[in-house]
Order: C-alpha cells, then structure tokens, then sequence
C-alpha cells in the first residue's frame, strides 16, 4: 500500500478503533481490493476518465491515488480553497475538476491544480451549492441548492443546474422535502437523484427531465436509498441504501452497496459495510464499468 499521508483533521471524527478504507470492487461482488486504509475520515472516490487514478477528499483537501494502489498518495493544489467537503466531479474529459466549498460556492481548477475560478452566484439571502452532477459533455454543473425558510436554514432543499462556465441558476425542484445527489444519466437526458417526495422522512430514488419534467419514482421499499450513481455504460445504476427508518445519509450505519437496471428492476446487494455518509457522496464507477470504488469505516478492523 502507499504511504499515507497526515491529513488534516476536519469535521467529524472517526471512532476510537475506526479507519477509513478506500475500496474498489468488481460489479458482481468479487475481487474487493482496499487501495489504502486511513486513521483520518477520507471520502467519495471519483475516477479519471483515463481508469488510472481515483480522486477523493480528506481535511478539506483533494487529493490522488492510483487506481492500482501503487505509488504516492499526493494532494491536488486548490489555491486558497482547505475546505472542500465530499461533493467534487471531474469534467467528462478529466481536464477539470469541480469542487463545493464549505463558503457555500463551486469552483472549477484545473486537475493538475492551480487558481480555483468561481463558478456560482451570489445571492441576497442564503443559496448554499451542493455539487453532483455535471452533463456528459461537460457544460452543465447539477446540484443542490439549500435556502432559509424563517429561521430554518435548511427549509428547501431542491435540485438546480448552472452552466459549468458560470451563469444563471435554474431551479427543477421547488418542495418543502429534502431532494439531494442530482446526477445526470449517461445519454444527459434525465436527471436522478434521491428525494422524499414520494414519503417524508423516506428518501427513494427518482428521475427527472433536465428541465424537471416527467417526475418518476424508480425505488419502492422499506430501506432509505441514496445517491443513484449511473454507470458510464448506461446498462446500471448503484446507489447507497440504509435501513429503514434512517433521516438523512448519516455516518456510521449498516449500508448497503445495490445495484439495479435503470427501470428499477434486478436490484442486487453488492456488498454491505459499516459507511453512510462519505461514501459514494459521488460518481464512483470506473470508466469500464465494470468496477466500482468506495469509502467503508470498518470500526475494530
């Protein structure tokens, strides 16, 4: 394994006994492969376009790793911007890397690294960007925005898309239910996310039209199901799913790593591991789509 580096601690903390394992394993279940494991919380893997490294963050910072494990762990220079969270993509020709900050804004850098460049607007009242998604050819960025309501910061919490080049917000959400992870299909037709419109308190996935058209709820079960990732080939979908009755995407839960066709059938469980929030926040299949990358936090390992 590479040497690790000695991330920044940041945010929450892991448990006395716990790691951070960065994890690749085969779509059907097999050959799982922990790249590097960390005594510091690392989070959602996303992979080059080219298969041959994985970018993830930790401290609030980007960081690289190759996709075989070999080699120096190294950190993407982000300028001015230490306070990444777990919600970064690569542009679709690995040019670019799009990041979230903590100061509620995207930036775009280089993923060589280098000056960040603002990407979102400022607004009179709180518009907090969360990223996702960006369109397969590269010119739309799709994320959540989080606005006030009276004094709850976190009222609204819907689905917007902005031009990867900067320009207006366009809103395809407006409900009083949490909706997050908004990534687009592979063919840029369709927008999926998770969402509890369909029951409060009961997060499922569903699809929409790039202009928030055509409503479609995909999952219907027990479990609480997150971040549909869409694999490059378009033929499957994994999603991160917890227990039932789970608010939220947590930390620390017993998850489950599903699979499923794109119609919501032929679901499978991949795998499940102690995880949840941090773990597959983002894209994280590879470009052959045949495997796939993630974050477990084994306690006691």
């Amino acid at each position: 394994m590479p040497q690790r580096p000695n991330f920044a601690r940041r945010g929450r903390s892991l448990l006395p006994g716990q790691v951070s394992e960065l994890v690749i394993i085969d779509v059907d279940g097999s050959n799982r492969q922990v790249l590097f494991t960390a005594d510091e919380i690392i989070e959602a893997p996303n992979w080059t376009p080219d298969g041959k490294t994985l970018v993830f963050n930790a401290g609030g910072e980007l960081w690289t790793i190759a996709a075989d494990g070999t080699g120096e762990i190294e950190r993407i220079d982000t300028g001015p911007l230490n306070d990444l969270n777990n919600d970064h993509v690569l542009s679709p020709d690995g040019t670019t890397v799009y990041v979230s900050s903590d100061d509620g804004h995207l930036y775009a850098l280089p993923i060589t690294g280098g000056a960040p460049r603002r990407v979102s607007n400022s607004y009179p009242h709180r518009h907090h960007y969360y990223l996702h998604g960006i369109s397969p050819d590269g010119k739309t960025l799709s994320y959540v925005g989080i606005n006030t309501v009276g004094d709850n910061q976190w009222a609204k919490v819907n689905i917007w898309t902005i031009p990867a080049a900067g320009g207006p917000d366009m809103q395809l959400t407006d409900v009083l239910v949490p909706n997050d992870g908004a990534e687009y299909s592979p063919d840029g037709e369709w927008i999926w996310f998770n969402s509890e419109q369909g029951s409060p308190g009961h997060a499922q996935i569903f699809k929409m039209r790039t202009d928030g058209s055509e409503l479609t709820q995909i999952t219907f079960d027990e479990r609480v199901n997150w971040f549909p990732h869409f694999a490059p080939d378009g033929q499957s979908i994994a999603y991160l799913s917890y227990p039932p009755g789970t608010r939220g995407h947590p930390a620390d839960k017993d998850v489950i790593l599903r699979f499923m066709r794109p119609d919501g059938t032929g679901t499978r469980d991949i795998i499940g591991f102690n995880g949840g929030q941090g773990t597959i926040n983002v894209n994280s299949w590879a470009p052959d789509s045949r495997r796939f990358a993630y974050v477990a936090y084994p306690v006691g390992a």
